[in-house]
């Protein structure tokens, strides 16, 4: 149980540290390249969404009752839309990014 735990918070923290990371990037992009922000923004996006997840399932872990099965249920749900969400958002953005980079160039 503690190790299950120990991966767990692993895991949000880890997520939690590549959302700060993607938002960064995001913000320190130029105005010129506003389709390789969106990019990072949508992936920034999935990272939050597995933070939601993950809390979501450490808080089954640890706690019992109905309203904790409720809450960690929705936070579950909610990141899973949230990365599915955004992982569709990146995937469309990628296609862009050599193209937009060429427009730039010139």
């Amino acid at each position: 149980m503690k190790t299950l735990n120990f991966f767990l918070v692993f895991f949000i923290i880890a997520s939690g540290v590549f959302y700060f990371y993607f938002k960064t990037r995001q913000f320190r992009t130029s105005q010129v390249f506003p389709i390789r922000k969106k990019l990072f923004a949508s992936q920034a996006g999935i990272y939050l969404g597995t933070l939601l997840f993950f809390f979501g399932i450490n808080q089954l872990v640890l706690l019992n009752g109905s309203i904790t099965y409720v809450v960690g249920a929705l936070f579950i749900l909610f990141g899973g839309y949230v990365i599915m969400y955004n992982f569709k958002a990146s995937k469309h953005y990628k296609q862009f990014i050599d193209e937009e980079t060429e427009l730039n160039t010139n």
